[in-house]
């Protein structure tokens, strides 16, 4: 079964109140078996529109990828980013 990549390209307006974000996602991360591959960090920008911060998290399934997305746990923490950081995201399968 090929495992599910978050990628997820933020700005973040309000640093302090997105810590709560972090806090709060945690254990949707931990109970889907998230693997951050990437966490904010120096990008290069080649083409596009880019944001400040980039991830990819690796999770064992495409499957586990949205199901931590639509946990309870994950869109508590969802609304919390929602307020204090615009982004763009979504799940691809991998290879």
């Amino acid at each position: 079964m090929p495992k599910g990549y978050w990628i997820a390209r933020v700005d973040v307006r309000d640093a302090e109140r997105y810590k709560d974000y972090v806090a709060t996602a945690r254990p949707a991360f931990e109970r889907f078996g998230a693997v951050f591959l990437a966490r904010g960090g120096p990008v290069s920008h080649l083409e596009g529109e880019a944001r400040s911060r980039n991830v990819v998290i690796e999770f064992p399934s495409v499957q586990a990828a949205i199901d931590c997305y639509n946990s309870p746990e994950y869109q508590a923490a969802a609304k919390i980013r929602q307020e204090v950081a615009d982004a763009d995201m979504l799940v691809v399968e991998g290879v």
